[in-house]
């Protein structure tokens, strides 16, 4: 298993840094797309839709309308939406659970999950508009929030986060990625070679505090991310949200942390 693993993890790297950097706006659109529809599909899967192929041609279809058609300033109100979503919605059901798989509610939930995951690929191809370091500066605080999580929990984890939707996760282990977060921006903002990344930016335009702050929503949006997603696949009774991807699960499950954060960060750069 592990082998598989880092085999795929090594595979997806690839592609990523080929894609990245390709110089090509349409072939990073496209591979986005085939991401996109692979994640929708897991999502129409996860509510137990009867069809999720056409679900996701569908919302592919929506995908490819928004990022096509040349312009993602108007998107600015797709990001709003998914942020109020987030918090209106999707984080409260943390507490509150989910509703049953067979009645409206469920619909609905997925609906506005779909929209969310919608979000977060059009953030994607946003953010690549600024540059690929950009994007790639977004991603890593993600990336480093759960590696920190990680090590943190296997370190000091004794108080259980969430035990009911993740019992692996930790309070430690989420102020171990919170810190680590901290400290790796904060030391990306002294660098001359980043300062058009994203948290340099933030540091320039906003302070320690705003800076503080930014990240700190990030982290936390991260945890939220994963957390919903998992209390989707506990509902559904499955472990991963599908096998596309050998020993990592599905798309959703590389994914689930970045469909809060990245919205956000598109946002936090259009008002910087």
């Amino acid at each position: 298993m592990l082998k598989t693993r880092v085999i795929t993890a090594l595979v997806l790297l690839a592609i990523l840094l080929i894609v990245l950097y390709s110089e090509s706006f349409l072939f990073f659109a496209l591979v986005s797309a085939a991401f996109f529809g692979a994640a929708a599909w897991e999502c129409f899967r996860l509510f137990k839709n009867s069809q999720p192929v056409l679900g996701a041609v569908v919302w592919t279809a929506v995908f490819g309308f928004i990022v096509f058609r040349g312009d993602l300033s108007g998107a600015t109100l797709l990001f709003a939406l998914c942020m109020a979503i987030w918090a209106v919605r999707l984080t409260p059901s943390l507490a509150v659970g989910l509703p049953p798989l067979d009645g409206f509610g469920n619909r609905l939930l997925n609906g506005f999950y779909g929209v969310a995951i919608l979000g977060c690929f059009v953030a994607i191809v946003a953010l690549f508009g600024q540059s690929p370091l950009y994007l790639l500066s977004v991603l890593a605080i993600v990336w480093v929030a759960d590696i920190g999580a990680y090590f943190a929990g296997k370190a000091f984890g004794q108080r259980k986060l969430a035990p009911s939707i993740s019992p692996g996760k930790s309070w430690e282990g989420a102020v171990g990625g919170w810190i680590a977060v901290l400290l790796l921006a904060a030391a990306s903002a002294m660098h001359p070679a980043l300062a058009d990344t994203f948290a340099p930016r933030v540091l320039a335009g906003w302070g320690w505090a705003g800076f503080a702050l930014v990240m700190t929503v990030m982290v936390a949006a991260s945890i939220v991310g994963d957390l919903f997603e998992s209390q989707l696949k506990r509902r559904a009774g499955m472990k991963d949200s599908s096998n596309l991807l050998p020993g990592h699960g599905g798309v959703l499950d590389r994914i689930d942390a970045l469909i809060p954060t990245l919205p956000f960060a598109v946002l936090v750069g259009a008002w910087l």
